[in-house]
């Protein structure tokens, strides 16, 4: 173990935190100039480590602070790191971090970062080896110097020291003190027994008259117990028969009480009935005057309608002849209609044969002049040509000039092509639209029905919704009323609970409902009265056990309730008491296992979330029959007792009882306001819930008339569209034989089209035959056969051709009159009469149908049954709530009645009773007076309870007086003679024995100040034995050239000088350690032989060589981990600084198992102005003082040289 780094801040010329790199395990050395702070660095170490700096003031502890310019420094820390790595500290750590704090009202240590006491400290570092008895491992400036002055007597102190004596000496004190007690305490206890004798002389003649005495007393207590015995029984009997009266009348009492109850029930709950039977006629008679009202509206609105049906009756004839003659000439025209129809139909497709064959003769017509044309033209060429190249080129020259005029018709192809497609969707989509409108005129009339159904559905529902909303406008004018009635009642009700309370309380429980509103507050739960139901039998043991608890308020935790305190506080709203769950920790209540005895909170039902509250407040305390039960088990079990009535019995003996106010129960109160507050609430959660109905039925029905507005509109619209739908009819009509025309000639178009194509396709195609032929001047044989069978054919076709287009003109002019008939006379006047049938039923509409007045009318009258019916019933409730109302107050008036006797009879009791009470208490006064002066009597002979059983009073009263003029006589006699004398006797006995124990304790005293004395000169000699060993030892290496021997002085032979070791050690074996005088120290520098020379005859550097030389052999003899030196080579010559430097290398690179005594690789940190030192050091720190602070650095070898070097210089 060893120093592995120190951390300095604001001690003494270290301001600022001074980490100082970790130390060599060996040896260490430490250079700096004066007042740089090196002995301020050793100083921090003693303070941390010695007890040097202990039980300072506030002075002292100021000095320890760092003073200069700048911020004061207020506290100082020294901390020194140990490494532990052979675990010398027992803590199980590789290193050990010791701190000292000091400030100026504090002084404190802590290990390991933990805070720790001075002793925890000095105890670990003495278990390290840091031994208080051996200061020596610590060696300041200035230790050399007093070692060296030092007289021979103070060394043999020092040589105590290092032995330990002081721990002899204190035991050896501390028994001598307790011996000197123990003879303080003999010498009294020989006073008191002297003095016991005495006494007990005196008491034995006064023993005598007492036995006298004493016989006369027994006779006269005997005598008087008898009187009084008998006085208690005559009380007892007394009392016992006024306990029997009361009890007789206590229960005719409690049967009057709860008859009184019951009745007192009865009479509030009849009252109840009466006032909700007469608001109940209150709103009957609201429903029935809206019922008059609705029915007076709804008459009104049947005579309308009645009206409006005899007007539609009247005119219904002259309309229906007008449409019979408008339906025959609607069929005639439709009948016409059908037959050009079907005609059309008919001619149409033979049309179109007619067409496609006229087209297929006409394209083979044009096919076979072409062929003939080209041949003639074939014929008349060749003779223009005179060979086949002229005739080829001129062929190519007319195919090259047929392939543009051939593109261009190709395009024209393309572009009609189009032309018909897009003519062909155009006239399709015109059909649609003409089949729509079609469809639409022809399916107004279902849409009309369509439409007049939907208006007859919409105003249905809009009436079904204004019923519904008239129903809920009713019970919403009730709720209104009922709860005003439940408000007035809840009023009432908390104006009760308030009274049961101070009106802090009051008023905060008040503010913590509305506070949990406020900000939704889901941990406060309720009061405790809130949160339970106790039955009826066990509410008065329940109110008197809880209290004021009843309205403590629980919460979940301590935060909930610190956050409404907080706003009850800054509100100013009362005072409540909090139980946060998460503090509560109820203690475990001895509950008696017994059939008289029970817990009162097995009787209060509650959530289970809430067990701790209740156990708080409930879990000490039991139910039981009676007050007397209730007593006994508080005795012996430490509960809380309480009794159904309410009697209650604590733990510490106190009873609470007497009479009770049953009508003003707080937990009755508690549930009436919760009763009435949860009405209240039902009843606004009900009207807010009528009012958000009222709001979606008025949506609804707007919605139902915005519906029937857009209906009517549709309707509107539907007939004002009929005129504009014929003329888009006739519009579309036009325009879709225009198009069909336009795509006729389309048609004709792209079949000259196709048949020009195609003559110029056969010429380029004969032209290239041509040109693939041999030249010749005529037409071959084939081609003259060809050209005749042509002209045959050519003949044919024009003829075939002719017969089909006459065929085919005969067919489209008929196709064409059917068309022209249908378009511009037929299908007009049709459109015509259907419009003018719309225009009567859109008339008619108007002014509103019969069939739909009836259907109106028939509702009314529905509804003005229902009416009627709902008054009937109304008037029936009336009749039979106002029979129940006159029985309900009759009953009310017999039961007041009887209360009124109750209470009569009930006052008559408490008079009487109190008679009794007043008795009972006088005859109970007397009893005790009678028991005292029985139990004044003392102990009582044997027989005084049968000895004068048989004797009469008056004659007893005699004996008594006797007795006592009898003992007027002893008057002088000591009445505690006997008491004394045993009490006399005791003491003597007691003290007796305690003297004989002080003296075995004074012998065992002596005999441990005996061992203490041989056990101390035994570590004397001991320890003169092994640091003069050490020091020879030490001498020699420091000197080899002398040597050196430590002297013991005597008494006998204080002038003298020893002669060797051996010599020494036996004589002090034969002479006490009580005859040293002191320590010399004899020392030769030139010669193993020469005669020694003391210490006072050697020069200063010579001194200081035996100073240290004995400081080294007290360190071997109880070595440490390691050794602070301060400037101990100062005063040496140079052969002795290389002597001690090379000593203090030895000792830090020896290895643990060195010789005996030996300490082995212990750690040396010194400082030194000379160099030597710094030559054998492993490791070399520089102080430096700058800025008014010092700060330790490390420096190499050579600079801490160059500096010593220069300070020399």
């Amino acid at each position: 173990m060893y120093i592995k780094q120190i951390i300095i801040q604001g001690f003494k010329s270290y301001k600022d935190q001074t980490v100082i790199e970790p130390f060599s395990p060996r040896h260490n050395v430490i250079v700096g100039r004066n007042g740089s702070g090196k002995s301020n660095f050793f100083a921090a170490i003693r303070f941390v480590l010695s007890d040097a700096y202990t039980q300072m003031g506030r002075e002292e502890r100021g000095a320890l602070l760092h003073e200069g310019a700048g911020a004061a420094v207020m506290s100082a820390f020294v901390e020194i790191i140990f490494d532990n790595s052979d675990d010398r500290f027992p803590t199980g750590k590789p290193e050990l971090v010791l701190r000292r704090t000091v400030g100026m009202k504090k002084d404190e240590y802590s290990l390991d970062r933990k805070n720790a006491t001075k002793s925890d400290v000095m105890n670990l570092l003495e278990s390290a080896g840091f031994s208080r008895s051996n200061p020596y491992y610590i060696v300041p400036q200035g230790r050399v110097t007093a070692l060296t002055n030092m007289k021979d007597h103070e060394r043999l102190i020092l040589l105590k020291e290092v032995a330990g004596t002081q721990v002899y000496e204190a035991r050896r004190t501390e028994s001598l003190k307790i011996m000197t007690e123990t003879n303080n305490k003999r010498e009294k206890i020989d006073e008191l027994l002297n003095y016991i004798k005495e006494r007990l002389t005196e008491l034995e003649e006064e023993k005598e008259e007492l036995k006298d005495y004493q016989e006369k007393d027994r006779e006269r207590r005997c005598l008087q117990y008898t009187i009084d015995y008998r006085e208690q029984l005559a009380i007892q009997e007394e009392l016992d028969n006024l306990e029997q009266q009361r009890q007789t009348g206590a229960e005719g009492t409690e049967d009057s009480e709860e008859r009184f109850r019951q009745g007192d029930k009865e009479l509030a709950k009849i009252q109840a009935e009466i006032n909700e039977s007469k608001q109940q006629i209150n709103f009957l008679k609201v429903d029935k005057k809206q019922l008059e009202t609705e029915r007076k509206d709804h008459a009104k609105s049947k005579a309308k309608i009645e009206l409006d049906v005899k007007n539609l009756t009247e005119g219904q004839s002259a309309a229906q002849q007008a449409r019979s003659q408008h339906q025959s000439d609607l069929e005639s025209l439709e009948t016409s209609i059908k037959e050009h129809e079907t005609e059309l139909a008919e001619i149409t497709p033979q049309y179109n044969a007619r067409l496609e064959e006229e087209a297929a003769v006409k394209s083979e017509l044009d096919s076979a002049e072409g062929t003939r044309q080209r041949l003639y033209a074939k014929q008349g060429r060749n003779a223009r040509f005179r060979n086949k190249r002229e005739r080829d080129d001129w062929l190519r020259a007319e195919i090259n000039n047929s392939y543009p005029q051939l593109a261009k018709i190709k395009a024209v192809r393309v572009q009609t092509a189009e032309d018909i497609a897009e003519l062909e969707q155009d006239i399709a989509d015109t059909e649609q639209g003409i089949a729509t409108i079609r469809e639409q005129l022809e399916g107004r009339e279902s849409n009309n029905e369509s439409i007049q159904a939907q208006i007859q559905e919409v105003k249905a529902e809009r009436d079904r919704l204004t019923d519904e909303r008239k129903e809920l406008w009713r019970e919403d004018a009730k709720l209104d009323s009922v709860l005003s009635n439940a408000q007035n009642e809840l009023r009432q009700a908390e104006l009760e609970l308030s009274h049961t309370m101070d009106q802090n309380t009051s008023r905060g429980l008040a503010a913590v409902r509305r506070i949990k509103r406020q900000h939704n507050l889901d941990g406060v739960y309720g009061t405790l009265a809130e949160l339970c139901n106790v039955n009826d039998r066990f509410r008065r043991a329940v109110e008197v056990t809880a209290g004021q608890s009843l309205f403590h308020y629980v919460v979940d935790n301590d935060s909930t309730a610190s956050r409404v305190i907080e706003i009850l506080q800054k509100e100013r709203a009362g005072r409540i008491t909090f139980i946060p769950l998460n503090r509560v920790k109820p203690k475990q209540a001895n509950i008696p296992k017994a059939n008289d005895a029970v817990a009162i909170i097995e009787k209060i039902q509650f959530d289970p979330m809430y067990e701790k509250a209740f156990q708080q407040v409930f879990g000490q305390t039991i139910v039981c029959p009676n007050l007397q039960i209730a007593g006994q088990y508080a005795r012996s079990h430490g509960v809380n007792s309480v009794t159904i009535d309410g009697d209650r019995s604590d733990k510490k003996g106190a009873f609470t009882g007497g009479s009770i106010d049953t009508k003003h129960s707080r937990l009755e109160a508690v549930r009436q306001v919760s009763k009435w507050r949860d009405d209240c609430d039902s009843h606004k959660a009900r009207s807010a819930e009528i009012k958000r109905t009222l709001e979606k039925k008025d949506q609804e029905i707007t919605r139902a008339v915005g519906n029937l507005q857009k209906i009517e509109q549709k309707r509107v619209q539907q007939e004002n569209s009929y005129g504009p739908l014929l003329q888009e009819l006739r519009s579309k009509s036009n325009d879709l034989q225009n198009k069909k025309d336009t795509l006729e000639s389309k048609h004709r178009a792209s079949a000259k089209i196709d048949a020009n194509m195609k003559t110029l396709t056969d010429q380029q195609n004969a032209h290239e035959a041509e040109i693939a032929s041999e030249f010749k001047k005529a037409l071959t044989h084939d081609e003259e056969t060809q050209l005749e069978n042509l002209n045959s054919t050519v003949q044919d076709l024009r003829q075939q051709y002719s017969d089909l287009s006459n065929t085919r003109s005969k067919l489209e002019s008929r196709k064409t009159i059917l068309e022209i008939e249908l378009r511009e006379n037929l299908r007009p006047r049709l459109d015509q009469l259907r419009a003018h049938e719309l225009g009567d039923r859109t008339s008619s509409g108007s002014r509103g149908t019969l069939q739909e007045s009836q259907s109106e009318l028939k509702r009314i009258n529905k509804r003005i049954s229902t009416v009627e019916s709902k008054l009937q019933e109304l008037d029936t409730s009336l009749d039979q709530t106002t029979s129940n109302i006159q029985d309900r107050e009759k009953r009310h008036t017999e039961i007041k009645t009887g209360l009124e006797e109750i209470a009569t009879a009930m006052a008559k009791s408490l008079k009487k009773s109190e008679k009794s009470i007043r008795k009972r208490q006088i005859l109970g006064q007397q009893k005790e007076e009678v028991a005292h002066r029985i139990r004044d009597l003392g102990i009582l002979p044997q027989g005084a309870f049968e000895k004068y059983k048989a004797t009469k009073s008056d004659a007893v009263v005699k004996k008594l007086h006797k007795v006592n003029e009898a003992l007027k006589k002893y008057g002088h006699v000591n009445k505690k003679a006997f008491e004394q004398y045993n009490s006399f006797t005791t003491q003597r006995d007691t003290l007796n024995k305690r003297r004989v124990e002080l003296e075995s304790s004074q012998e065992s005293i002596e005999e441990l100040i005996g061992v203490l004395d041989q056990r101390k000169d035994e570590a004397i000699e001991r320890t003169f034995k092994q640091v003069s060993r050490e020091f020879a030892k030490v001498f020699e290496k420091l000197v080899p050239a002398g040597r050196g021997r430590l002297v013991i002085q005597r008494k006998v032979d204080r002038d003298e000088e020893e002669g060797d070791d051996d010599g020494e050690e036996e004589e002090g074996r034969k002479e006490s350690v009580e005859n040293y005088t002191g320590v010399g120290i004899s020392v030769s520098f030139n010669s193993k032989h020469d005669d020694q020379q003391r210490i006072q005859q050697l020069s200063g550097g010579q001194k200081s060589l035996c100073a240290l030389a004995l400081v080294f052999a007290i360190q071997q003899c109880d070595p440490a981990p390691f050794y602070l030196f301060d400037e101990i080579d100062a005063n040496l010559d140079a052969q002795y600084r290389t002597a001690v430097a090379n000593h203090l290398r030895d000792i830090s690179s020896a290895s643990g198992g060195g010789e005996e005594g030996g300490g082995g690789g212990a750690q040396f940190i010194c400082t030194t102005f000379r160099p030597e030192m710094l030559h054998v050091a492993q490791k070399c720190y520089g102080v430096r003082y700058a800025k008014k602070s010092s700060n330790v650095v490390v420096v190499s070898r050579e600079e801490a040289l160059e500096f010593v070097e220069g300070e020399r210089a």
